[in-house]
């Protein structure tokens, strides 16, 4: 693994992209392994220094996981309150309440740093 170095620029960039892409699917714990565990963290944090992504809006976050675990509006119901409340809340009428974010984070998994982000307000038509 001598030859593995920090990604300062474009070019050592697409250099370790594709000393991945030709160890892609090396098994755990060998050699090969080893060195794609290795460039794939330095690519991530170069990613993450030179690409940032903005964390996703709350409600998003929430339609997403709705949608990842299958779950209908009326199963949130248990979570953010009734029928109505539910629907002020995806449709962006309503914000989020700390009971709400909390019960979200601790049942859903979102991150609560999501949660408490200011919704995306909706545009009228």
């Amino acid at each position: 693994m001598s030859d593995v170095k920090p990604i300062r620029t474009k070019s050592d960039y697409g250099a370790a992209m594709a000393a991945v892409r030709k160890l892609w699917g090396a098994q755990a714990g060998t050699a090969d392994g080893d060195r794609l565990d290795v460039l794939a963290t330095l690519v991530d944090a170069y990613e993450s220094e030179k690409y940032p992504m903005d964390p996703p809006d709350p409600i998003d976050a929430i339609k997403f996981r709705m949608e990842q675990q299958g779950l209908t509006r009326k199963d949130l119901e248990g979570l953010i309150g009734t029928r109505t409340r539910v629907a002020e809340v995806l449709n962006r009428r309503r914000g989020l309440s700390i009971n709400m974010i909390r019960r979200l984070h601790d049942e859903l998994g979102i991150s609560a740093e999501v949660l408490i982000r200011p919704t995306r307000t909706k545009t009228a038509a």
